[in-house]
């Protein structure tokens, strides 16, 4: 049996979807109940409900054999998982975005301020941490967990780094793209020891999703 961790909230209709198409259908209504763990109708998964960034640990110290996840949540983790498939669901993109007007001053993010620090403000600390690292700018990172594109507008941050679907919610507040970090979508998440001791039953399932994949 293999144990397949699925994350709540915008991704749960779509993974359930496209495992029903690669023949792993649930004796429960997944989306509607308030158990936590699922048996499939052949008894050969089993699915747990688990917040969305705590797939990639679930799947890497093994207590889910899979996972589906957001490439956004794997980058933040540093989860130790084999990523054998994209999953064709979920795009959006990683970006710092700010006032709309600052638009022009993207390429000198160091002169823009009084300070040589740009503060950012994101649920993404360490996907943030590394994209300033690797340009080599000073980055103060303010930790929030919703309602993220309020910081610039009261002065808590500079900038902020969050997942952008449609833009609509930035441009509502007056906020724009500065810059892409990453593009993001679903993805297959594997554990290394199970794909080894259940090479068969991975490489069977993994197959199904491939050809379940629109």
């Amino acid at each position: 049996m293999l144990v397949i961790a699925l994350c709540k909230g915008r991704f749960l209709e779509p993974s359930l979807e496209l495992l029903g198409r690669a023949g792993v259908q649930f004796t429960d209504d997944v989306s509607s109940s308030r158990k936590l763990i699922f048996e499939s109708t052949d008894k050969r998964f089993h699915a747990v409900l688990v917040k969305p960034t705590d797939v990639p640990t679930y799947v890497e110290y093994g207590a889910a054999d899979i996972g589906i996840a957001g490439l956004d949540v794997l980058l933040e983790s540093h989860a130790d998982v084999l990523q054998p498939l994209d999953l064709n669901f979920g795009y959006c993109r990683i970006a710092i975005a700010g006032p709309a007007q600052a638009q022009a001053e993207t390429r000198d993010y160091i002169g823009r301020f009084d300070s040589p620090t740009v503060r950012v403000a994101t649920k993404y600390p360490r996907i943030t941490m590394d994209h300033f690292n690797s340009r080599g700018i000073p980055v103060e990172i303010i930790p929030l967990s919703g309602s993220i594109e309020l910081a610039p507008l009261i002065g808590l941050a500079d900038r902020i780094v969050d997942l952008v679907e449609t833009g609509r919610t930035l441009k509502e507040n007056g906020l724009e793209i500065l810059e892409v970090i990453a593009e993001s979508s679903a993805k297959l998440l594997i554990n290394r020891a199970g794909y080894q001791t259940k090479r068969q039953e991975v490489l069977t399932f993994i197959q199904a999703l491939e050809s379940a994949r629109r």
